[in-house]
């Protein structure tokens, strides 16, 4: 069984293109091109100029000696927070950039809920001298301020997102609408793998970097190119697809995505979709959502608002249909503790995002010598105002 999207856009069941009549164009503009584009010799030449001497890669794999010691196993963290920009959303976006450009367009927007993708697309944009529009739902704004005022910085214009729960999930609605009302210069650059066809194996793709590293530095650090386990958080899901690529088809890895919990997976103020969700279609893509009886979508939550959405892409719905990957979940206090220790043991903050993978940790059995990878997706500058009035409560 390959787990790898076929040639109609599915992973299984899941994915397709369930699109407004009049984005079709643009959707099967970016479908009829965006493979040529990526294997072209000049993309990849500008692509791996680019993530070299810009983002700052390869980003090293790290092994937390006192983390190790902690849990039994040699716990490795794929240090993602040290891109430019401070998470893995500049790899897809450097990507997606380059894409645009060849396909002439000259007004990009995009959605953002914890702000990394708005900075990394602000950021892309600025180096492109492109139009950049961000949508970002009104509560994030407020809980985000810092990545805000970089987006502002960088010359990008933030649309609030005001309807609903005015987060991710409705940033995104607002994207979509602007972008079938500016269908001809416009192109849509989304932050994780979900949309409609070919979005969610574009954006894998570009963050399949992340495990291509990880093949690569621990064959170097261990004599073994694979681990006995990878852990990601999934909100979307861009950083584990990203981090689980090269594994999809190597059995003996054991694939770990961590879910937002939020007060508790069942106390109705949540984001752990695979546990609450049921088969349906959101954002142009069919997969699993939270959605109540009449397949209208529930709101999520969580402490971490990129992790603050009601669906998970398509790739990873199939992971979890064909159970090549565990999902399980964290709550925000389980968050906030993993973040808080990692701090204190290992000198690292982390994003909240991030704090959700290490969050299961201490939930695992791990027995002596297991090689374990965590993506640390990024870091947690953007965070420090939630982690400062947590402290303060402890």
């Amino acid at each position: 069984m390959s787990f790898f999207v076929d040639k109609n856009g599915y992973y299984g069941q899941f994915g397709g293109a369930f699109i407004p009549e009049l984005l079709y164009p643009n959707i099967k503009e970016l479908e009829d091109n965006y493979l040529k584009i990526l294997e072209s010799d000049s993309f990849k030449k500008e692509f791996k100029e680019l993530l070299d001497n810009y983002v700052g890669r390869p980003t090293p794999l790290y092994l937390a000696k006192r983390l190790s010691k902690k849990y039994g196993a040699k716990v490795y963290l794929k240090r993602e927070d040290l891109n430019h920009t401070g998470a893995h959303k500049i790899n897809n976006t450097i990507g997606q950039i380059l894409v645009a450009k060849q396909l002439g367009k000259k007004r990009i927007i995009a959605e953002t809920g914890a702000g990394q993708h708005g900075v990394a697309t602000a950021t892309v944009c600025a180096l492109m001298d492109l139009e950049c529009i961000v949508f970002m739902g009104e509560v994030d704004i407020k809980r985000q301020a810092p990545n805000v005022a970089r987006m502002k910085m960088l010359g990008a214009t933030v649309v609030p997102a005001k309807s609903g729960s005015k987060t991710l999930k409705d940033a995104t609605n607002e994207a979509i609408r602007d972008w079938i009302g500016n269908p001809e210069d416009t192109y849509y650059l989304i932050g994780s793998v979900v949309g409609p066809h070919p979005y969610p194996d574009m954006v894998a793709r570009l963050q399949s970097i992340i495990s291509k590293e990880i093949k690569e530095q621990l064959l170097v650090q261990t004599g073994n190119e694979n681990p006995d386990m990878i852990i990601a958080c999934v909100g979307g899901g861009s950083n584990a697809a990203g981090a689980f690529y090269h594994y999809l088809d190597t059995k003996n890895v054991q694939l770990i995505a961590v879910e937002a919990a939020g007060l508790g997976v069942h106390s109705g103020q949540s984001a752990a979709t695979s546990q609450l969700g049921d088969v349906g279609v959101l954002h142009g893509s069919k997969t699993i959502l939270m959605q109540d009886k009449y397949g209208q979508v529930i709101e999520p939550y969580s402490i971490s608002a990129g992790l603050d959405y009601p669906g998970i892409g398509p790739l990873h719905a199939f992971l979890h249909e064909r159970e090549r990957a565990v999902f399980m979940n964290a709550t925000d206090q389980e968050a906030l503790d993993a973040a808080y220790e990692l701090t204190k043991i290992e000198g690292i903050i982390p994003a909240l995002e991030s704090a959700h993978a290490l969050a299961v940790l201490p939930k695992m059995k791990f027995t002596t010598g297991q090689v374990v990878v965590v993506n640390l997706s990024g870091r947690g500058d953007k965070d420090l105002e939630t982690y400062i009035t947590h402290l303060k409560d402890e």
